[in-house]
């Protein structure tokens, strides 16, 4: 009998020291509990990244925050404002590029290491949806409100109505209506959806999203950006995974929230971004949407190891650190546009 037991636990210990993927060395086991221990690599921390050109203006914002030792959501806000109010960054808040009908709608969404969330969707008027989500977090029993109550919270709590229609923007609705052809420009000009991840100095993960949606979309449309566990999750137990692209393929496959699972599992944040861009692909590979699908991810695990990858080339993000400080990174993908 006991040679059984010796052999179950040397089995057992072996076979969760291979798993470890994610993790260095050998699992070990406790003598006095008779349970598994993992030693962790050196965490990397504080570190923030996110999406695209526009998330290094952003990065330096919330990095300015946290190093004057501001919270995590306070330093996730400052850093999204960025974009928010930037006409130049067309597919984020000011100057955003409307749907169908002309109009600007937001949604954004944030989250903390408790799991606290905050969201709005279709919402108008209001320059910074990001800071709105936050406020739903603190002030509110909800998770997500949508349009017309989201913007009544919004001015409750002092959020003032502006035209968040650029001329700019404008114009380039009248000349779409000329045809009034629906085809979503993604990734084509290196703009899409701000997405942010952080692992603060406290080994903490929180992050954030925003964003205007895809232009010329019906109005009412939601993508994935404002929803808890598409456009954005965390585990602070595990890491934190965030998408951009064509949100609709992210809600279908609940995109952020797999990739933060296949990390629980030992994945590295390579491994789950890129699984589940494939799992994506398989999923769309002769749907409708296949001609302009593209989807990317970022991920964070808890040791501050991060990676992005995308479905087509193009896609990059920015990252912050103390050690090598602010820069982009171009992310892996699985294959070119012109495929």
């Amino acid at each position: 009998m006991s040679n059984r037991r010796d052999f179950i636990k040397k089995a057992a210990l072996g076979a969760a020291a291979v798993s470890s993927v994610g993790f260095s060395g050998f699992a070990k086991e406790k003598e006095e509990e008779g349970t598994l221990e993992f030693p962790s690599k050196k965490v990397k921390k504080p570190i923030v990244i996110s999406t695209w050109n526009h998330g290094l203006p952003a990065n330096k914002e919330t990095w300015k925050e946290l190093k004057a030792g501001k919270s995590a959501l306070d330093a996730i806000e400052a850093g999204m404002k960025i974009p928010e109010a930037d006409p130049n960054v067309r597919s984020v808040g000011y100057g955003g590029y409307p749907d169908r009908e002309g109009k600007v709608t937001l949604d954004a969404c944030i989250m903390d290491h408790n799991s606290n969330c905050g969201s709005v969707c279709f919402l108008q008027g209001i320059m910074h949806p990001i800071s709105v989500a936050k406020r739903v977090l603190q002030n509110t029993p909800h998770v997500m409100l949508a349009g017309q109550g989201a913007l009544q919270f919004a001015l409750s709590e002092g959020f003032k109505e502006e035209n968040l229609l650029t001329p700019e923007s404008e114009k380039d609705w009248k000349k779409w209506l000329e045809d009034s052809k629906y085809k979503p420009v993604i990734n084509i000009e290196n703009h899409d959806t701000i997405s942010m991840l952080m692992l603060d100095q406290d080994g903490n993960l929180s992050g954030g999203c925003t964003t205007s949606g895809a232009a010329w979309k019906m109005h009412g449309r939601v993508g994935d950006s404002p929803i808890i566990g598409a456009g954005l999750f965390l585990d602070n137990e595990v890491g934190a995974a965030a998408a951009t692209g064509l949100g609709e393929a992210v809600i279908r496959t609940a995109g952020s929230a797999m990739v933060v699972e296949l990390m629980r599992q030992g994945k590295s944040p390579f491994d789950a971004c890129k699984e589940i861009t494939e799992r994506i692909y398989n999923k769309h590979k002769n749907h409708k949407d296949m001609e302009y699908l593209q989807v990317g991810f970022i991920a964070l695990n808890k040791n501050g190891e991060h990676a992005g990858y995308s479905l087509r080339s193009g896609f990059n993000y920015a990252v912050s650190d103390d050690e090598k400080g602010h820069r982009m990174e171009d992310a892996k993908f699985k294959m070119s546009w012109d495929k």
